[in-house]
């Protein structure tokens, strides 16, 4: 891992490039194929948003 990102532009700059990633995921699942692990994939992705959302709040 790297250094922790200090400045606010590089963080929400992270913050964005994570949330165009879940989009794509989002966007490549078929309703109909999706299994529960899918769903949980993307819990744990938007679970890894929201901790990175409340570290940077804290800095």
């Amino acid at each position: 891992m790297g250094s922790p990102i200090q400045e606010k532009t590089e963080q929400v700059s992270f913050l964005k490039q994570r949330l165009n990633m879940f989009m794509d995921v989002l966007d490549s699942i078929e309703p109909e194929n999706t299994e529960l692990e899918d769903i949980d994939r993307l819990i744990s992705m938007i679970d890894e948003i929201e901790n990175k959302c409340r570290e940077f709040n804290n800095r």
